[in-house]
């Protein structure tokens, strides 16, 4: 099998849980009384309104030609779509709104992710080069979503999980928390990313994001594999993209 066709599968699956997990956020808001997104036009599945040049196609883009050029294979995608617009002095009570509104972005992704999951089950009647696409487009949304999901509940704002925090905390410690938002994804950057790198240097070997991801997503992952009753083509989709380098 060419390599070309598994990244562009790769690719498109990454891009469609980034955007899928916007527009989440934007039909939260709509049923909670706030219609920007819609009005905006943001909560349509063409993926061309939600694209951010930036996070939507240059950064995973580098992160899957990286990979390709040094046949490292998957490891860790990170991106991000243009974010809904979302005007929370529309909600009865914003705080709360806010709240809901932040869950529904990573809940869409394991929603997504389950459904992965209960697709492996139609895998096996499929001729064994489609079998194979197939199984890669699955497994690597598979990932895309339980990463997305996973990464995105970080509490620390502007995370949606830094902001499901601030609708949890007493008020005046909201207040404080929510000061995080504009200087949170520097914050997030810096501990997850730059400071594993440069204690790497000293031969310290700490992954702050694989830590976390292994700790929630781990327990989900294996929560949604038992709901959607064990697929069979699970192990040989591990197997392909281990193969690969993707796991």
């Amino acid at each position: 099998m060419s390599e070309w066709p598994g990244w562009i599968l790769s690719f498109a699956a990454i891009v469609m849980a980034i955007i899928l997990h916007e527009v989440a956020h934007g039909y939260a808001a709509l049923a909670l009384g706030d219609d920007t997104a819609k009005r905006l036009g943001r909560l349509s599945l063409n993926p061309i309104v939600h694209v951010d040049k930036v996070g939507t196609i240059i950064v995973p883009g580098i992160f899957l030609l990286a990979q390709a050029v040094s046949h490292l294979g998957g490891g860790i995608f990170f991106g991000w779509a243009k974010p809904v617009p979302i005007a929370p002095w529309r909600f009865g009570n914003p705080r709360r709104g806010m709240m809901l509104v932040a869950l529904a972005g990573p809940l869409a992704n394991y929603a997504l992710a389950f459904l992965s999951l209960l697709a492996l089950h139609l895998t096996p009647a499929l001729p064994n080069m489609e079998r194979a696409y197939a199984l890669i487009f699955i497994g690597y949304f598979l990932m895309a979503n339980l990463a997305l999901g996973t990464f995105n509940l970080l509490p620390i704002p502007p995370l949606d999980g830094g902001r499901v925090a601030v609708g949890l905390l007493p008020e005046r410690l909201a207040m404080v928390w929510a000061r995080l938002e504009r200087a949170g994804i520097i914050v997030v950057l810096l501990a997850l990313f730059v400071l594993p790198s440069v204690l790497d240097t000293f031969g310290i070997h700490v992954s702050l994001l694989g830590a976390w991801l292994h700790a929630v997503g781990d327990p989900i992952f294996s929560a949604l594999d038992t709901a959607a009753g064990h697929p069979r083509d699970l192990y040989p989709l591990m197997r392909l993209l281990g193969a690969a380098g993707g796991v």
